[in-house]
């Protein structure tokens, strides 16, 4: 496995490999990895004959009241799981080598991020927009593997590179959970014992939602109504938004049909936890 800080000396490598008729798989991480990232890292793998991993703690994605500075990072821990994954290339830059003095290029995919996170981290899909447009530059795949549990930046990257005409295919992988149907995320380290045991209720929101679309409930503020009075009755997290959209567009719906998202983003103290579910209605 190569450690790779620069631009140039990962282009070489993509280029030589492309030479020699391999097939690139990307995984982009903002590090912090766990077993969400494995299944990522090993359906890539599975599937390349070169597999690059990003690692790369995204600055313009982060607002000024969020935890950029604080976000956990773990270099060797990173390093290790990503080798023992059989991993190829961990793209390591530093923040001057995707930004530049003088930088000042941003992509912004319209509507797609105004809504759902988007209407609470202003700026925030921009940011990841554009470090994900420079790494396909960078490494120019021929697969890009998302995990599902980002829903709306999945929708915003495909989007992206369909307007964008890049010559790449997005893998949306599964959300992967814990035992009891927790979302794996980076920032679930900074849960207390007491949030932990609680955050389990937002997927249990979810499937009880499911299972009341099942029985032919098809009002979205009904849905989201239930979702709200379930997490509320059973954890001390505060609601940021519950919404019903369009999975492929996020518009916002009133009665559910075709391919529904249903989103939810709660605080639990100084920590945000996001999940979701798809269903066909």
């Amino acid at each position: 496995m190569k450690i790779v800080r620069t631009i140039k000396q990962l282009r070489r490598l993509i280029q030589t490999a492309k030479q020699r008729g391999k097939t690139i798989g990307f995984v982009p991480t903002m590090g912090a990895l766990h077993k969400g990232h494995v299944l990522l890292m090993r359906r890539c793998r599975k599937e390349n004959d070169l597999a690059v991993v990003s690692i790369f703690v995204n600055p313009k994605q982060f607002g000024p009241k969020e935890d950029f500075k604080h976000y956990p990072r773990n270099k060797q821990k990173d390093i290790s799981l990503a080798k023992r994954e059989n991993v190829d290339i961990i793209f390591y830059p530093s923040v001057d080598e995707i930004y530049p003095s003088r930088y000042c290029s941003y992509i912004d995919v319209g509507h797609l991020t105004k809504g759902l996170c988007g209407k609470f981290r202003p700026g925030h899909f921009r940011g990841v927009a554009t470090v994900v447009g420079k790494l396909l530059n960078i490494v120019t795949p021929g697969t890009l593997y998302l995990g599902q549990k980002d829903a709306q930046q999945c929708v915003i990257i495909q989007q992206m590179i369909r307007d964008l005409n890049w010559d790449t295919k997005v893998k949306i992988i599964p959300t992967v959970r814990e035992a009891d149907g927790l979302a794996m995320s980076s920032r679930n380290q900074y849960l207390t014992d007491r949030q932990r045991q609680e955050a389990p209720v937002l997927y249990q929101s979810l499937r009880l939602a499911k299972q009341h679309i099942s029985e032919g409930k098809r009002q979205a503020k009904t849905i989201c109504a239930m979702i709200r009075r379930f997490v509320q009755g059973k954890t001390s997290g505060a609601i940021q938004y519950i919404e019903c959209v369009d999975a492929q567009t996020l518009t916002p719906l009133r009665v559910l049909k075709g391919s529904v998202l249903i989103a939810l983003a709660v605080w639990f103290g100084e920590t945000r936890l996001i999940d979701n579910i798809r269903i066909d209605v």
